[in-house]
C-alpha cells in the first residue's frame, strides 16, 4: 500500500519544488522512496507467480529516479512529482512492452504497451496486426479487458491511414495508432488500501494478454 505520508510528501513537493526545500525534507523523500519500492516488491511477488519473466526483478531495476533531466526542458523543476516505476523483464528501460505504476496525488494510475515505439517496433507491430486482427480484436474486446482499462489510449492517433496501409484495410483504425497503450486510474483511497499490491496484479493479469501479444509482434 502507499502510505498517506507518501502522497502528502508529494503534495508538499509540488508546492515546493527547489533544491533547498528538497535538502531539508530529504528524509521524507527516502520514505517515500521505501514505500514505493516495498510497493513494487510485492506486486513483483504477486505477479511473478503469473509472468515467471518477472521472478529476477527487483524494486531497484524498476522504479526510477525522481530526479528530473532539466538539460533540455524550458521546465527546470528539478524533481518530479510523482514517482514511478517500469516493470519489463528488462525493468525500466522499458526497450519492451510491459508494465508502468505512476504514483501522484489524485493521479495514481497502472499503464501497459509501448508508448511511442521507435518506427521498426511500430511497423512490426502494425504489421502483426495485418496478421492477426481477429487475435488482438479478441484481445482488447474481451470483456473484463474493456471494463478495466476500456480501450487503447487514443491520444497519438493518426487522423490519416499511416504510409502504406489502405484506407479501405478492415483495420485500419487500429493501425493508425502511434502507441499501443492502456490504463487504468486509482484513487488516493485504493492507493492507500491494503490490498493495493493485489489490485495492481489483477490489473497486470488482465493485461497480460494484451502485452504477451505486443512481445511476440517485437520479438526478432
Amino acid at each position: 500500500m502507499i502510505q498517506k505520508s507518501t502522497l502528502q510528501f508529494l503534495k508538499d513537493l509540488k508546492k515546493n519544488n527547489n533544491k533547498p526545500w528538497f535538502d531539508k525534507n530529504k528524509p521524507r523523500y527516502e520514505e517515500a522512496k521505501k514505500n514505493i519500492e516495498s510497493l513494487v516488491e510485492a506486486f513483483l511477488a504477486k505477479f511473478s507467480a503469473i509472468d515467471k519473466r518477472y521472478a529476477k526483478l527487483s524494486a531497484k531495476d524498476c522504479v526510477f529516479r525522481i530526479y528530473r533531466d532539466v538539460r533540455f526542458s524550458p521546465n527546470k523543476t528539478p524533481y518530479k512529482t510523482h514517482l514511478g516505476a517500469g516493470m519489463s523483464p528488462g525493468g525500466k528501460k522499458m526497450n519492451e512492452p510491459g508494465y508502468y505504476l505512476h504514483i501522484e496525488p489524485g493521479k495514481a494510475f497502472l499503464a501497459g504497451g509501448m508508448w511511442m515505439p521507435p518506427t521498426d517496433q511500430l511497423k512490426m507491430i502494425r504489421q502483426e496486426i495485418v496478421y492477426s486482427g481477429k487475435k488482438f480484436k479478441k484481445i482488447i474486446s474481451d470483456s473484463a479487458f474493456k471494463k478495466y482499462y476500456g480501450g487503447l489510449d487514443d491520444e497519438y492517433k493518426l487522423a490519416r491511414p499511416p504510409k502504406g496501409y489502405d484506407k479501405s484495410h478492415p483495420d485500419i483504425e487500429l493501425l493508425k495508432y502511434n502507441s499501443y497503450i492502456v490504463w487504468h486510474q486509482y484513487s488516493d483511497k485504493d492507493a492507500t488500501s491494503k490490498n493495493f499490491a493485489g489490485e495492481l496484479s489483477k490489473g497486470a493479469k488482465i493485461m497480460k494478454p494484451f502485452i504477451d501479444f505486443l512481445t511476440e509482434a517485437v520479438s526478432v
